[in-house]
């Protein structure tokens, strides 16, 4: 077309386009604010013609440039009904600037100036430099016209939006506000403030106008409003700027409003002028006449800031950017003073500027009727209304969503898509998960039919860019045209003006909403082509809501990984398809790669908040299996702390805990929860413990709180703790506990509740009949209401103890043992049910300490108490009761019927308030004790209950002038006064004979146990025994069979003991002491203490030893001794056939300990730090050596030397020691070392030795009873140095009978240790050498391959560790030499084309005869696969090779290729093990290939290595040709069924199979079926391990079935599957003859599953080992009638064991002689338990461990354990951590007993009482 022509057809062309846009105004004008959001369009331009008016605004368009004009042509043509020959034109010619310039300058001369350039805004003039005043104008004026300008430009911004095509009306418009919570923050200014320290305040809601606070002066002038994201922030920020434009916030003359990502683009400092005037809106002129109005009226001033999050701190925390800094003084006031703040922000990390007297408010999105409302408005005028509002009321995973605005805002527009074209209830369906709703909001925008799936994608690779550039602002030149014509088309792109400074602005586009660009980044990644599975999987990751302090901004991809989850639901995958553009196989295959990645964090350790994310993901890939294994995954405790969650996170927890069948335990404190979020736990019954703290849950909580308990069913403990409930919400919950008859306990700590409302929480005590403690600490009664609560304690049956002190307020409850058919009777049942049986047996404790009783309370409490049942203890401590308040309780004491204690300590008790007490007791007959002591306000009444416990009183005679005669004639009177508790003498002029016949009073007096004389300081105490009354302050006494019982026992074999220190001890002393204990009654312990015993003294003492056969334990402790005094010790071992260890320390401390005559022989002495030296040697020897049974002998720290130790080392022959001979700490050297393996030839029954002559300083021999074949030599820290290698190779080869040596850290270098190889010889036999050196890991497999082919013998095995510095080297003298042809033969197949050809014939040559080979934790990597192509060439050499591992390695792929070419040719190999290795698929591919012909492999373990479906094809094709199979290790390689399935038909052939290891596998039913089918034909079989698969009750039957027929099997481990009782029940009917290992931990057993298969395990002769753990064994009886002879080991833990069935389980150990291992942590075991469990520990001697960990044992429980100890045990330790102990009791029987164990760290604080 020529240009006259071109010039007539665009001008057509725009009549035609003006035409066309004149019939919609309103699309322009929505399409104006978009493309110019900076433009402010005059309202009086509706006064020009239509016409006119549409070519003024395509001229404002055409000026912004060609990339604008272009966006905006692709929306006329997509949006509007544009006919085709139209759209062909503007399309072809939208891209020419030319074709428009004479039509728009000829249009543009037809304007007037004044509408082409009429607006409010005016060319920017910079603040830096302000124009001359007009003086015809004042500031006020100029004021007026700048407030006008900006409300008239805030105005015409929130103008009301016209909706899309298609979309409701009120999709732009429809606003309900979000629930705002007011909060008070603790902001740490330096640090920042993080979430988790705001007190929010529940039930104060606040209204949008109660935001601002505007009295003068009063409340705080910053406001932060906190949201998480899509709560609507940035929406309420623009609503508040709308209503102030509409004249409803008119406290404000003027609002200003900022978004922090715009902020950011700008890196210069600015004023504050230049903020306002050259960012927001200039005034017309004079900008500071208006700054200085401003600054005079700045309490009328609002300045938001949105996005607080976001703001950026580019050098870091301390140093924030410029706007941070203007901020910071605006918050501070020192910018514009009295001027408001308000900033938005999501949770986290707030920035240190913000001042902490901020005021905080909370956004916790919509409640029920908000949803409802909102809908309501969406749908106004609509058909459609009531069907959204059904579809929402009856969808419960829907209505959570829309808890969050956003989300509710997507549902709607979801809703009026589907609804007119689905029947009711399957829009819903459509809508589960959150990405669901944004696939469906996509469709919804899309045109009808059509997705425009190439866009899609493009979009969603710039929203992927931005995410990973921290880019949410995007330009024109980041997205191409049509693509932001497509944004703005769908309503997925907004725009906005971007100012940087004064005359610098331009159009930004961000994404409507942060989710909405996550969603379509995710999009990308799943759907597009350029994005492989291991990129994609790189996204799928977990982020903690715990800011860190070195993070400036929250991430932006926090939503990302939920929504690349939802997507790899089966439902997306048509989707992802079409917009892929492909066959579902790579989208399919994207899908599985993201669930692979969740199930590996699903079975990982997590914080809280990954928990919550995790659990969001799960729940939207809608995969069962997947949120099965999530939900078996969480820990029993799962705590969630001081972090934000919302109603939807709790509604998503407890769907993924809807597949669990294991209870849990959730624990939120300090986490901000909004008030209906209790709502989402409705109906959750695998809650058992559920506890609240914080200060944010109120009244609207508790409420709805008290909707959800009734409905878990297994909710045992509620704690609501530290919070801000009033009488209103307790009512609430007060009604809803009588309906969870299954609570034990409940706690109401720090709740602040009044005297009224605790008084009404005690009322539910009858109606909760399992109740065991209620605790309503830290409550702040009053005195009266403490004795209301008393009453209740004293007429509620169950109540069995009232704790109150100072804040504590605790309520100990013992309910009766009731049935469920007694728990599901009405509650007035239950109540006079409890009552009748509380009525036969009830001892109440009533503590009341420091609560400020009176006299006159003291009276009401004794009235009280006397109507009520037997106490316990009553402790009235600290009060204000003084004297006569003490002698009305004392006088009370008689008839309050108290069994054992009553305290008065600490009540102002004077002198003459004593005489009172004295008197008033002393009618009391049940008085056992009495202590006062005004000194220490001390004030203890001690009771015996009956006469069976009341042991007699306390006499004391000390302090008196008794003399010898005195005590003489005392001593004769004793026997006539009866029983007592304690006789103390001290202090009465007794001289040593009367003090020494004392001794007599043993055999006198029965009640007698315990003399303790200190004679110079004349104190002379006769005891009784307490029964352990002294370990602990309070408690009592058994009150069950097992411990009276128990007790009784104890008593008969309590030994008496004297203690005698202070004294002078010479001989006739001795002689008199020693005669007068002849006829004392046993077993007794003899302890004496002086400065110094003479040898003769000694002597005289020794001497008469065999005189006192009831001797058991002689202690001289603190006793100076002479240097003669070990020889005198050693000569007593055979003068005295009793003493079975004599230990003798520093020569101050000697001990002997007798045998009674049913203990087994064996003699111990030590002698340690006595400072013997070489010239004692040879006596002590001789002395030794007349010893018949000399086991164990200890010579540690003393002055041997090496010349001493030497000496030693040549009398050992002489000496029969059958145990241990302990030589350490002796100064010896590396001399002592080496003659000791020269010495060995000479010591035939030596059997090992170690040495180490490092900071260890041991030096260590045992030995054996006969002589010992084979001997062990371990050499630690020796330092050798090159001469001595000689030496040791010389004394290896004379010591012909050592088969063992181990040389660590030895100080052998490489060089070194090749010498001591070559120069070893010997005439015949094997020789191990163990090496282990630092630079073993630095060294290689080369170069130590290289010292091995220096050894004179022929190794027979290697074994190389590198991470653990060790080399093994076995030798097999002499070396037969091969012949030359042979070796030049087997040469010829080696490659030796490399510089190590010379090594690899030593090696040949060396390991011709080389049976084993093992590398474990090696790097052939380094030197470029020379290590791996080294060991292919010994390979192809090792004709008799029979084991080969590589474990736990770094390999390449083409090193892996070498080691499968040199494995090929061991055709005679045995066992390959290549497990915990990381190969690839290629290297595992060859090593599988090399399985090929090995047909005589008998052990195969390939665990950790990943399978694929071809690898494990190669590993069946291999597996179905060994025959000779006897073992094979698959664990962790993810077989799955398919896998399983091959494996099984590959498994036939192997006939001699006796190992299968398949566990972590995900094997299913569907595989162990097949696997079952199998099993039968492998007669062979002696184990197999198939834990933590995926095997229920069907699958578990089948193979039940099966393993009955393998008649060979002796372990089974079937742990961690949900097999049930019917798979054990198929089990015990009948068990394989000879299983030895039964395993069944967490196996989803109950009562009667694990009491069959006690039935049928009963009496089984080779049963070692059995492991129920983790299942329900609660109200089953396990106990075993016939001996288990060889059972080693039971594990019981947490199987919800009570006392009751522990008792006939106790019982039963004794059947079992062989157990050394009890495991019942985490039960329910209590004191009774425990009794029964120290009665037949001195009945099993070969027990070593029993844990009891997490049970109920108090300290009367551990003190029974400890006497059993006492008793006799070989136990080793019983472990109690995590029992309601005290502390120092723990540490009093720890003293007493040291193999109790209480807490992992010994000053670890036990468990509370009551917990």
């Amino acid at each position: 077309m020529d240009p006259v022509g071109l010039q007539l057809g665009n001008k057509n062309l725009w009549s035609c386009l003006v035409r066309l846009l004149t019939k919609d105004p309103e699309w322009l004008n929505a399409k104006m604010k978009f493309f110019l959001p900076n433009m402010d369009l005059d309202s009086r331009n509706e006064t020009l013609d239509p016409e006119q008016r549409v070519i003024l605004q395509l001229n404002k368009l055409h000026v912004q440039g060609s990339a604008t004009w272009q966006s905006f042509i692709h929306c006329v043509c997509m949006q509007l009904e544009v006919p085709l020959d139209l759209e062909v034109l503007l399309l072809s010619t939208f891209g020419s600037d030319d074709g428009f310039t004479s039509q728009l300058g000829a249009e543009e001369k037809s304007q007037p100036e004044s509408q082409l350039h009429h607006g409010l805004k005016r060319p920017h003039q910079s603040c830096g430099s302000s124009p001359r005043r007009k003086q015809c104008r004042t500031q006020l004026e100029l004021a007026k016209k700048y407030l006008q300008l900006l409300r008239t430009s805030a105005q015409q911004r929130y103008r009301s939006r016209i909706p899309g095509s298609g979309q409701p009306h009120a999709f732009h418009q429809v606003y309900v506000p979000p629930i705002l919570r007011r909060a008070t923050a603790s902001l740490d200014t330096p640090e920042g403030a993080m979430m988790g320290d705001l007190k929010v305040e529940d039930g104060t809601d606040v209204s949008i106008s109660d935001l601002f606070n505007t009295r003068v002066n009063k409340g705080p002038r910053v406001t932060v409003l906190l949201g998480k994201a899509g709560m609507g922030k940035t929406t309420l920020a623009h609503r508040l700027c709308q209503k102030w434009a509409e004249g409803h916030l008119d406290c404000f003359q003027a609002l200003f409003l900022f978004e922090f990502r715009q902020l950011n683009l700008i890196t210069r400092f600015l004023t504050l002028s230049q903020l306002l005037f050259d960012l927001y809106l200039s005034p017309e002129s004079d900008h500071d006449a208006v700054f200085q109005y401003l600054e005079k009226n700045a309490d009328q001033v609002l300045l938001i800031f949105d996005g607080l999050d976001e703001a950026l701190q580019p050098r870091g925390p301390d140093s924030p950017g410029p706007v941070l800094t203007l901020f910071s003084r605006l918050c501070h006031g020192t910018l514009l003073p009295g001027c408001r703040v308000m900033a938005t922000s999501r949770p986290g990390k707030l920035p240190a500027c913000l001042p902490a007297e901020a005021a905080m408010v909370h956004m916790l999105g919509f409640d029920g009727p908000r949803v409802e409302e909102y809908v309501n408005h969406f749908f106004s005028a609509q058909p459609s209304r009531e069907g959204a509002l059904v579809e929402l009321q009856t969808n419960g995973r829907l209505r959570s969503l829309c808890a969050v605005p956003a989300l509710c805002q997507v549902a709607c527009l979801c809703l009026h898509h589907l609804l007119p074209d689905h029947a009711p209830g399957q829009s819903v369906a459509l809508l589960p998960t959150m990405t669901q709703l944004y696939v469906q909001m996509v469709r919804a925008l899309s045109p009808p039919g059509r997705l425009p799936t190439t866009s899609l994608l493009d979009l969603g690779e710039v929203a992927l860019r931005g995410l990973e550039t921290g880019k949410v602002i995007f330009y024109a030149e980041d997205i191409a045209p049509p693509l932001i014509a497509f944004g703005a088309t769908h309503s997925l792109l907004t725009s906005f003006c971007v100012r940087t400074g004064p005359g610098h602005q331009e159009t930004g586009y961000a994404f409507t909403h942060l989710s909405l660009q996550e969603f379509l980044a995710a999009l990308h990644l799943m759907a597009s082509p350029k994005v492989n599975k291991d990129t994609l999987t790189q996204y799928v990751t977990l982020h903690s809501r715990w800011v860190q302090r070195t993070k400036a901004r929250l991430g932006l991809s926090d939503h990302l990984p939920t929504f690349l989850a939802g997507l790899a639901s089966c439902t997306c995958r048509p989707f992802l398809s079409h917009l892929a553009q492909g066959s579902e196989d790579c989208v399919g295959a994207k899908q599985a790669a993201v669930v692979q990645v969740l199930k590996k964090l699903a079975t990982r350790k997590l914080t809280g908040p990954k928990v919550v994310q995790l659990c969001h993901c799960v729940d939207e890939t809608q995969e069962p299996e997947l949120a099965s294994l999530t939900a078996q995954s969480l820990p029993y405790q799962l705590p969630f702390h001081n972090f934000q969650l919302t109603c939807t996170d709790l509604a998503t927890l407890t769907n993924i805990l809807e597949h669990r069948e294991a209870p849990i335990h959730l624990d939120f404190d300090g986490c901000p929860l909004e008030p209906h979020c209790p709502e989402a736990l409705v109906g959750c019954r695998q809650i058992e413990n559920l506890s609240f703290k914080s200060r944010k849950c109120g009244d609207a909580f508790a409420e709805a709180l008290s909707r959800s308990l009734p409905t878990m069913g297994r909710l045992q403990m509620l704690g609501l703790a530290g919070s801000k409930i009033t009488a209103r919400g307790i009512s609430h919950l007060v009604k809803a506990l009588p309906l969870c008859p299954q609570l034990e306990e409940v706690s109401f700590r720090d709740n602040q509740l009044s005297d009224q409302v605790v008084l009404n929480i005690v009322e539910v005590l009858p109606h909760l009949p399992r109740l065991r403690k209620l605790d309503l600490s830290s409550n702040s009664i009053c005195v009266s209401t403490l004795l209301c609560l008393a009453r209740v304690a004293v007429t509620c049956p169950t109540v069995k103890m009232l704790q109150a002190r100072e804040a504590d307020l605790i309520f100990l409850l013992s309910p009766p043992t009731e049935t469920t058919a007694e728990l599901q009777r009405s509650p007035d049942l239950q109540e006079s049910d409890s009552q009748r049986k509380g009525a036969q047996s009830r001892s109440l404790t009533l503590r009341l300490q420091k609560c400020q009783l009176q006299v006159h309370d003291a009276e009401a409490l004794i009235a009280l108490l006397q109507e009520g049942p037997q106490l316990e203890e009553v402790d009235l401590s600290g009060n204000q009761l003084e004297d006569e308040g003490c002698r009305l309780m004392a006088e009370a004491a008689s008839q309050l019927r108290i069994a054992r204690k009553l305290d008065l300590s600490d009540n102002g008790l004077s002198v003459t308030g004593v005489h009172c007490v004295l008197r008033a007791v002393s009618a009391c007959w049940t008085l056992a004790e009495l202590h006062i002591s005004l000194q220490h306000k001390t004030v203890v009444f001690m009771f015996a209950q009956g006469p069976e416990e009341q042991e007699g009183p306390q006499e004391s005679f000390s302090g008196n002038a008794l003399g010898d005669e005195g005590a003489a004639r005392l001593a004769q009177l004793l026997p006539g006064l009866g029983a007592l508790q304690s006789l103390n003498l001290s202090e009465n002029g007794l001289s040593l004979d009367a003090v020494l016949g004392l001794a007599r009073c043993f055999s006198t007096l029965q009640w007698l146990f315990h003399l303790d004389i200190s004679f110079e300081s004349q104190h002379i105490l006769l005891r009784g025994d307490k029964t352990g009354r002294d370990i602990w302050a309070t408690g009592s006494l058994p009150d069950f069979p097992a411990g009276a019982e128990f007790l009784g026992f104890r008593q008969r074999c309590i030994p008496r003991s004297l203690c005698l220190s202070e004294c002078p001890l010479e001989p006739p002393s001795l002689t008199r002491l020693c005669a007068t204990l002849k006829d004392c009654p046993g077993p007794l312990e003899l302890q004496l203490s002086c400065v110094f015993l003479s040898d003769q003294s000694l002597e005289t003492l020794l001497d008469c030893l065999p005189q006192l056969p009831q001797l058991s334990l002689l202690q001289l402790s603190q006793t100076g001794l002479s240097p003669k005094s070990p020889f005198l010790l050693a000569n007593t071992l055979s003068l005295c056939p009793r003493v079975k260890k004599v230990d003798l320390r520093s020569l101050h401390h000697a001990t002997l300990h007798f045998r009674s005559n049913e203990e087994q022989e064996g003699v111990c002495c030590g002698f340690t730090g006595c400072s013997l030296s070489q010239e004692h040697v040879e006596s002590l020897c001789w002395l030794l050596s007349k010893c018949k049974d000399l086991s164990q002998v200890d010579l540690s720290a003393n002055l041997l030397g090496d010349s001493g130790l030497r000496c030693l080392l040549e009398c050992l022959p002489k000496v029969p020691i059958s145990g241990s001979l302990d030589l350490s700490h002796n100064s010896v050297s590396q001399e002592s070392a080496l003659y000791l393996v020269e010495t060995l030839p000479s010591c035939p029954r030596v059997r090992e030795a170690s040495v180490n002559l490092g900071s260890e300083q041991s030096f260590r021999i045992h030995f054996s009873r006969e002589d010992q074949a084979g001997k062990t030599l371990r050499l630690s820290e020796c330092s050798f140095r090159p001469e001595h290698v000689s030496r040791l190779a010389t004394g290896l080869s004379q010591s012909l009978q050592l088969t063992e040596l181990t040389l660590t850290q030895c100080c052998l270098g490489q060089k070194q240790l090749a010498i001591l190889l070559s120069l070893m010889g010997r005439p015949a036999g094997l020789f191990n050498l163990r090496v282990q050196e630092p630079w073993a890991d630095r060294a290689g497999v080369l170069s130590l391959l290289e010292v091995c082919a220096q050894a004179s013998g022929s190794v027979t095995e290697i074994s190389i560790s590198e991470t653990q510095q060790q080399l093994c080297v076995q030798l097999e003298f002499p070396r037969q030499e091969e012949n030359p042809e042979a070796v030049a033969l087997r040469l010829a197949h080696c490659d030796l084309g490399t510089h190590h050809s010379l090594l690899v014939g030593q090696l040949i040559e060396t390991c011709a005869r080389l049976q084993q080979l093992s590398l474990s934790q090696v790097n052939l990597c380094e030197d470029d696969d020379a290590s791996s192509l080294l060991l292919q060439s010994l390979l192809l050499s090792l004709s008799e090779l029979k084991t080969f591992r590589l474990t736990s390695s770094c390999v390449s792929t083409e090193g892996l290729a070498h080691l499968a070419s040199g494995l090929g040719h061991c055709h005679h190999l045995e066992e390959l093990d290549l497990s915990n290795n990381q190969f690839d698929e290629e290297g595992t591919k060859a090593l599988m290939r090399a399985l090929e012909g090995k047909w005589m492999l008998k052990r195969l373990d390939l665990s950790h290595l990943l399978l694929s479906s071809s690898t494990l094809a190669l590993l069946t094709h291999g597996l179905s040709h060994m025959t000779c199979l006897q073992s094979l290790r698959l664990n962790r390689n993810s077989i799955g069924d398919v896998g399983c399935c091959h494996l099984s038909e590959a498994l036939r052939a192997a006939t001699s199979l006796e190992e299968l290891d398949l566990s972590h596998n995900r094997i299913g039913d569907a595989g162990v079926q097949h696997l079952a089918t199998v099993l039968p034909g492998l007669p062979e079989l002696r184990k197999i391990d198939l834990s933590v698969n995926s095997i229920s009750p069907a699958g578990g039957v089948q193979l039940a079935e099966s393993l009955v027929l393998c008649r060979r099997l002796e372990e089974l481990m079937l742990g961690c599957n949900a097999l049930g009782d019917p798979t054990a029940l198929g089990l015990a009917q009948e068990l394989p003859q000879h299983l030895r290992v039964l395993h069944l931990p967490f196996s989803h057993l109950g009562p009667g599953g694990a009491l069959s298969l006690a039935q049928a395990l009963d009496g089984s002769p080779s049963l070692e080992e059995i492991s129920l753990a983790e299942n329900n064994l609660a109200g089953g009886v396990l106990r075993f009638c016939k001996e288990l002879p060889l059972l080693r080991q039971i594990d019981l833990v947490s199987c919800k064991i009570d006392n009751q069935t522990a008792k006939l389980l106790t019982s039963s150990f004794t059947s079992c002689p062989a157990l050394e291992v009890i495991l019942l942590s985490w039960n329910l075991l209590g004191d009774e338990a425990a009794a029964e469990l120290a009665q037949v520990l001195p009945q099993m001697g070969r027990l070593k461990r029993v844990d009891l960990e997490k049970n109920q044992i108090t300290a009367l429980g551990a003190w029974l354990l400890a006497e059993g100890l006492a008793q006799g045990s070989s136990i080793q330790v019983i472990r109690l951590w995590n029992n309601p102990i005290p502390c120092d009791v723990a540490q009093r029987l720890k003293s007493q007993e040291p193999r109790l164990d209480f807490a992992f760290f010994d000053n670890q604080p036990q468990a509370p009482w009551g917990t």
